[in-house]
């Protein structure tokens, strides 16, 4: 048996084990997952569901053209590394105005992967001079789960709204403080969890992949 076979035999197919890893190691996103999952997941035994930083694995280069190659490039690595159901997803801010950038470039905007703040001070900058109508910009998600036996799932979500000029809220992270969803008139950081994860362009993508989660734990 090749080491890859003995990992998943004493991970994915022991009840003990993770069932189920996410790819991610940003602790936002990994409590946003179990909050959108929980109840489609229902009581599950601890341990079931493990993420990036549980297993010392590279993570995969992100070179893909668009969210879903990105979403299933992360998911692929983890699930070949581990042997274990992955679920990843990629997501961004597209801005109408800009042509949709940041886009898939969204977490590393300003030249620094993961630094929240100065991405968004660098977009607001970008949008200075673009006046209110023309603001507007989407959330977009593609959420993927890659089995041990080569089957993969894609799921997107998308939310609309606009860019106001200074952020507001403490909630959420990313451009939050700065997206005021369509029909809302705070931001998303000014949302409740509750209430981000219900309207989320994560949540979203997350609920369509639900079933197709829910699959592994029965």
């Amino acid at each position: 048996m090749t080491a890859h076979a003995d990992l998943q035999a004493n991970s994915y197919e022991a009840l003990s084990g993770p069932r189920l890893v996410f790819a991610t190691g940003n602790t936002h996103k990994i409590s946003e997952f179990h909050a959108i999952l929980e109840p489609f997941l229902g009581d599950i035994p601890t341990g079931s569901i493990a993420c990036l930083s549980d297993f010392s694995v590279p993570e995969p280069i992100e070179d893909g053209a668009t969210f879903a190659e990105n979403a299933l490039i992360k998911a692929r690595s983890l699930c070949n590394a581990t042997g274990i159901p992955a679920v990843a997803d990629d997501s961004g801010l597209c801005v109408k105005i800009m042509g949709g950038a940041p886009g898939i470039f969204s977490a590393r905007w300003s030249g620094h992967h993961g630094d929240d703040q100065a991405n968004l001070d660098l977009l607001l900058a970008q949008l200075c001079d673009v006046p209110d109508q023309l603001r507007q910009a989407s959330f977009v998600c593609a959420a993927a789960l890659v089995m041990p036996d080569g089957n993969e799932y894609v799921t997107h979500g998308e939310v609309h709204g606009v860019i106001i000029r200074k952020p507001r809220g403490s909630g959420g992270f990313g451009y939050d403080p700065i997206f005021v969803p369509e029909g809302f008139e705070v931001t998303s950081a000014e949302l409740t969890p509750e209430q981000k994860n219900a309207l989320s362009h994560r949540g979203r993508a997350l609920r369509s992949l639900a079933p197709h989660v829910v699959d592994i734990f029965r």
